[in-house]
């Protein structure tokens, strides 16, 4: 029997009927379709959602934003299920290649539906066309194949019924996941075709639990019962497999520390025994430290990425061997590891069996404790300061921390915050920290938060913003008021760009481009720009408020709890109080040659501190 749709209403029906199942749970995997409509899918896509109502349909603001909102729902359900994203041809559609080089870097699943240009080409060229004298088979919509994991241009309405199958294999595939684009010229959209009704039937796509090879494993258990300071990394594969209860437990038993990376981090309560905290660029003392003495790491499910690696300094033991748990072959591999290509939760477990009754020395565990209990002395200290306004960025971070609710969930994403959460942040449970620092994008606050909440509705979003971020970004506001998300926004005001003007300066500059003042002269020197940031969030609709102290700060938290609608509380903070780095270093090239001593030191220490950048064979 067949069905006669046109292209874009087998779409729709087709997205309405697949499924996700994992450990016996199964899931509509696709929860909604974000849109914004033109010339190039309103008579199409957008016909066909208006039709079958069956794939709820949701209205945003900005293409690139609701690209962040769908890899935020992703996320927050542990990549179990998306939402889809349609737009028009041109503007439209390449606004969203940000948001789909995002969710490629963090393996997470989005599925992009930008209109393209006819098919048939004889009304060519369009509005908005992108012409070439070299070929007539290039339409901006190109522009998403380096960022896309699976990318498809449907020229004929029976091509949907093989491509929609691969993509839905690449959405699913934990080792593969990532964007996935379909460009649909606007009259094949609106081309009828008698579909067979069994493509329209529910599908489920088990996502596996592979296991690793078993001769890695047993080699791997070797490693580790030989090891005298072995440390693990815990990255968003932890989370993404469900693993933290698993990790915990083996943590426990062998005595072994763990420390997180961003997209990892909440993977152990920060009151686990064994919980050392933030590794790397953004990491604590504790965590680093043993990471540069450490024989032995085990990463599980991290890319290893320079925030992680400190730019392949922070591993300094000359004798360190690194066991890489990832349903990733090419992320096992990474440091010269055994390689224990699997799920990370399946893996652990079998590789906990395998190191039965071993555990660290007293000596190791008393250092891990020390650690923990001087951090947790320097939180305290940070989280405690009491500055006159502007107050410090770590008061407002202890401020909303202690306030939230252990189900509660944090989203943040670029500047200076996330360095400071990293290593601040008391996170409780498993994806009440939710930091996008893969592709550490300005503007994806806001609309991350949005995706979060759509897919927690019961958990109070904190979300943490710059002012800088916040003028990238800020009108999917109005989206959270119109479906009833509701937000709690904290704006945090330091005038400009703190994290890369303190870049700016220990690179030897003086932070030029990086404050929002007055131009006075040559430079920006002026007065701080007067932008009422409560007032715009209040133009938009949300409730909105100016505090100064700690005291007016923690009184609007506690108001905006009970609030129904988004709201957004704005607190000027002071630019230069910085919460240090610790045990740590980046690379970010200094000029080799400049006519300022500043920069000329910068240099040289630069070139001291690339000297422990290492290769492992």
């Amino acid at each position: 029997m067949n069905r006669r749709l046109t292209m874009a209403q087998a779409l729709v029906a087709f997205l309405h009927s697949q499924y996700s199942a994992r450990d016996g749970k199964e899931f509509r995997f696709f929860r909604g379709c974000f849109g914004i409509f033109g010339h190039g899918n309103v008579a199409g896509i957008g016909q066909a959602l208006e039709q079958d109502s069956r794939l709820p349909y949701y209205l945003c603001r900005n293409e690139q934003a609701m690209v962040h909102t769908a890899a935020a729902f992703a996320k927050s359900t542990f990549r179990m299920q998306t939402l889809a994203c349609t737009t028009s041809i041109g503007p439209g559609a390449t606004n969203m290649v940000t948001g789909a080089a995002l969710a490629t870097i963090n393996r997470l699943p989005v599925l992009l539906l930008p209109g393209d240009i006819f098919a048939r080409r004889n009304v060519a060229p369009v509005l908005q066309q992108l012409e070439s004298p070299a070929s007539q088979d290039i339409s901006v919509n190109d522009c998403f194949k380096p960022v896309s994991r699976y990318w498809d241009r449907i020229q004929r309405p029976e091509q949907l019924l093989t491509s929609l199958r691969e993509a839905m294999r690449i959405l699913t595939s934990p080792s593969e996941t990532g964007a996935v684009t379909l460009s649909l010229p606007q009259d094949v959209q609106a081309e009828a075709l008698d579909y067979p009704e069994e493509f329209f039937q529910k599908r489920v796509w088990f996502i596996p639990r592979n296991r690793c090879d078993q001769s890695q494993l047993k080699r791997a258990s070797d490693w580790i019962r030989a090891s005298k300071k072995p440390l693990i990394v815990a990255g968003g594969g932890v989370l993404y497999s469900e693993a933290s209860a698993v990790l915990a437990k083996f943590a426990q038993a062998t005595g072994i520390p763990v420390s997180e990376t961003q997209a990892g981090k909440g993977a152990l309560p920060f009151d686990h025994p064994q919980e050392v905290g933030a590794v790397g660029v953004t990491g604590t003392p504790g965590a680093n430290i043993l990471a540069r003495e450490a024989d032995l790491v085990l990463g599980i499910g991290t890319r290893y990425s320079d925030f992680t690696s400190a730019s392949k300094t922070a591993f300094q033991n000359p004798a360190v061997r690194f066991i890489n748990i990832n349903v990733a072959e090419f992320d096992a591999y990474k440091h010269a590891a055994i390689p224990l290509v699997g799920d990370a939760r399946v893996t652990l477990e079998e590789l906990h069996a395998a190191v039965a009754g071993f555990t660290v020395d007293n000596e190791y565990r008393a250092r891990i404790e020390t650690f923990r209990t001087e951090w947790e002395k320097e939180v305290d200290r940070i989280y405690g300061i009491r500055k006159e306004p502007p107050i410090s960025q770590g008061e407002v971070i202890g401020a909303v921390n202690e306030l939230c609710e252990a189900k509660d969930v944090m989203v943040c994403a670029a500047g200076s915050l996330p360095g400071d959460l990293h290593k601040l942040w008391r996170t409780r449970q498993p994806g009440g920290y939710h930091m996008e620092y893969g592709y550490s994008c300005m503007g994806y606050e806001i609309a991350g938060g949005l995706g979060i909440k759509m897919a927690n509705p019961d958990r109070e979003v904190y979300v943490l913003v710059g002012d800088g971020s916040y003028l990238m970004m800020a009108q999917e506001i109005v989206t959270s008021l119109q479906d009833g998300f509701k937000l709690n926004i904290v704006l945090l005001d330091n005038h400009g760009f703190s994290s890369i003007g303190g870049l700016s300066r220990a690179c030897g500059n003086e932070g030029m481009g990086t404050n929002y003042r007055f131009r006075q002269g040559p430079r920006y020197d002026g007065e701080p720009l007067p932008v009422d940031f409560s007032a715009n969030a209040a133009s938009l609709g949300a409730h909105a408020v100016r505090v100064r102290t700690r005291d007016e700060l923690v009184a609007a938290l506690h108001a905006a709890r009970k609030e129904k609608r988004t709201n957004m509380v704005v607190v000027e903070t002071a630019y230069d109080e910085r919460v240090p780095g610790y045990e740590s270093w980046w690379d970010v090239p200094i000029a080799e040659v400049s006519e300022r001593p500043s920069v000329q030191e910068a240099r040289r220490k630069y070139e001291e501190a690339r000297k422990k950048e290492r290769y492992f064979f």
